[in-house]
């Protein structure tokens, strides 16, 4: 058996962790785009983060996927995944808004009395 060079242990251990990084991120983005579609209050805003960070969770779960495949023709069709993922994921967004737009959803937004962040005074503070 053939042992391997110090330079090709090192290629595996970067590979190695550089497709756990990748699939890390794409757990992150997952998670965040799930706490946001729960935690926004209307469909604007919800397909909004929907669209981005699922965009990039897949995005970046997908190309740990395809490093992890190495040069097969499963990580050629992973790439076309990632791409079709890329086209499909922020045009659908865009159709789900654009519909609801057409049929009269309004978004929600902060009540005139209700001061928002940039310009809420704390208490003592004068301009």
């Amino acid at each position: 058996m053939i042992e391997p060079t110090p330079l090709q242990v090192t290629l595996e251990t970067v590979r190695f962790w550089a497709i756990v990084a990748l699939l890390g991120l794409g757990v992150f983005f997952t998670l965040v785009s799930t706490i946001g579609v729960l935690r926004l209050p209307d469909i604007y805003a919800r397909a909004h983060t929907a669209s981005q960070t699922d965009t990039l969770g897949a995005g970046f779960a997908l190309a740990g996927v395809a490093l992890a495949f190495g040069w097969q023709h499963a990580a050629v069709y992973t790439v076309l995944l990632l791409f079709f993922v890329f086209i499909t994921n922020p045009t659908a967004a865009h159709a789900i808004a654009r519909s609801a737009a057409e049929t009269g959803v309004e978004p929600i937004l902060a009540e005139e009395g209700e001061p928002d962040d940039s310009t809420a005074e704390t208490e003592g503070e004068t301009r």
